[in-house]
């Protein structure tokens, strides 16, 4: 009888170590990895009601070793990044940079342009209110005073959809929401195109005024502000919000005395007028007139080219794309891929070419929704084990390391190094060994990436935290999932 109920109870162990849905390999680390991991995913208060996907492949061979409902499809957020950085590199190339050029359709007659300037976007999403100053100062030694005509803006390389199907009205004036245009600017080396940077201050004492300054200084945005400095003690409440359809912004609220400055990045509307009126505010520094007005047309087929400004390549452009997981660079590679192999700038040839692309890697588009390039979509859906299936092959593409360094380093303070992991997993066996995308959208938490093993072995790992209340609690406990993996 005691020995039919040991066997019973070890029967009953083996089942509940290896939970649902879990495949074990002969290759596997040692079995208590499973057990803990399912303790985890049992146990956590806020996986109740939720829904988890993950998994777990030795970066070697590739094979499962963890897999918790890997095969359900679930919504990755900003883990919808790896796949279109990897599809990006695939096709344009780690060394493709975006160009932005200059012409003009007139003469030059005793250092006046007599006729129309145009400034043609093809996507590059890193123009500085500096690189315009440049343009500017080329059109200046060309002997240009003065131009006797309007200024263009040309965004025609991409088509005139500037949101994505399913961004949520929402977002539309938040940095991470800007409109999506071939011709546009950012305001810093963070490279959010299409907005400004708004930062209050307080005043020196309680009444006054607090002082705004916007980045890039330009007058196509108008600040309202009735923000207030109040006391010491007193509660920091700001908001800095657009208004729909206008580029208004109004500041609202208290600012306590020597209280931290408020920083906020607001999309702005029209990123292509907006990159227009930089360029004329650059080419006035420079000393050149404008008499007509500025607006939106193509360059003309018999304009003649002025001046040409390259990107960085995009080697470099998916640190801050993917460090900061910055959503606009995803939409923009998109429509790039469709326009380079369409020859059309849209969400709908570039999604198009991007699953062409996933075959390539191994991974099956018809386990998929995809709807974008970002993952602010909640209509995507991407099983964990298609995650982890890409993240294993693409190690044989000559472009891996490009890839591998741009994911944030857990840990790791330095923004360009760190992104978004710079303040999880600091850890000794975590700290600079993770290499991972983030994500987050409302009730979303997810991270896939690699991880080096107290042993020496890299693991490649998927996490999709779906249906949460809280999605920030997500973050910690895809770090114990990570940490679990880490001490092996």
């Amino acid at each position: 009888m005691k020995l039919k109920l040991k066997i019973v109870l070890l029967i009953f162990i083996l089942f509940w170590a290896t939970g649902p849905n879990i495949h074990i390999n002969a290759t596997s680390p040692p079995a208590n990895i499973t057990v803990q991991l399912n303790q985890l995913l049992m146990k956590e208060p806020a996986l109740q009601g939720a829904i988890a996907g993950i998994s777990v492949r030795s970066a070697t061979s590739g094979q499962v070793i963890y897999d918790y409902q890997g095969n359900v499809r679930l919504r990755p957020a900003s883990n919808m990044k790896l796949l279109t950085a990897a599809a990006a590199l695939n096709v344009l190339g780690e060394n493709y940079s975006f160009s932005t050029q200059v012409f003009t359709d007139g003469p030059i007659k005793k250092n006046i342009l007599v006729g129309d300037l145009y400034i043609k976007g093809k996507g590059d999403p890193t123009l500085l209110k500096t690189d315009f100053d440049q343009m500017a100062e080329k059109i200046k030694k060309q002997g240009i005073k003065k131009i006797k005509g309007n200024l263009f803006g040309d965004d025609s390389w991409y088509d005139d959809v500037r949101y994505s199907l399913d961004l949520p009205w929402s977002d539309e004036t938040e940095h991470y929401g800007a409109q999506v245009s071939a011709l546009t600017a950012s305001p810093t080396v963070d490279f959010d195109a299409g907005s400004v940077k708004i930062e209050v201050k307080p005043g020196l004492k309680a009444g006054d005024k607090p002082t705004v300054k916007m980045t890039p200084k330009t007058n196509y945005v108008k600040i309202i502000n009735l923000a207030e400095t109040v006391a010491k003690d007193g509660i920091k409440e700001i908001t800095i919000e657009r208004e729909h359809a206008k580029n208004t912004i109004t500041i609202e609220g208290n600012i306590p005395v020597k209280a931290k400055p408020e920083k906020e990045w607001v999309g702005v509307w029209d990123p292509t007028l907006y990159a227009v009126t930089l360029l004329k505010q650059s080419l006035a520094k420079q000393g050149i007139s404008v008499t007509g007005k500025i607006k939106t047309g193509t360059v003309p087929d018999t304009a003649k080219i002025l001046t040409t400004h390259q990107s960085m390549p995009l080697s470099k452009l998916l640190v801050p794309f993917m460090k900061l997981s910055n959503n606009g660079h995803a939409e923009i590679l998109v429509k790039e891929m469709g326009r380079v192999v369409y020859g059309e700038g849209s969400w709908e040839k570039g999604l198009q070419v991007l699953n062409t692309e996933l075959l390539k890697f191994g991974l099956n588009p018809q386990t998929m929704v995809i709807r974008d390039g970002s993952g602010v979509s909640h209509v995507n859906l991407i099983p964990a084990n298609q995650l982890s299936q890409l993240l294993f092959s693409v190690q044989k593409e000559k472009w891996f390391p490009s890839y591998l360094n741009a994911l944030p380093v857990a840990g790791v303070r330095d923004k360009m190094v760190g992104g978004s992991l710079r303040y999880r997993m600091k850890g000794p066996n975590t700290l600079g060994k993770v290499k991972a995308k983030t994500g987050t959208i409302s009730t979303v938490s997810s991270l896939s990436g690699y991880v080096t093993t107290k042993n020496g072995q890299t693991l490649i790992f998927s996490i999709l935290l779906n249906n949460m209340i809280d999605e920030a609690k997500g973050k910690k406990i895809e770090d114990q999932i990570v940490t679990i993996l880490s001490n092996q």
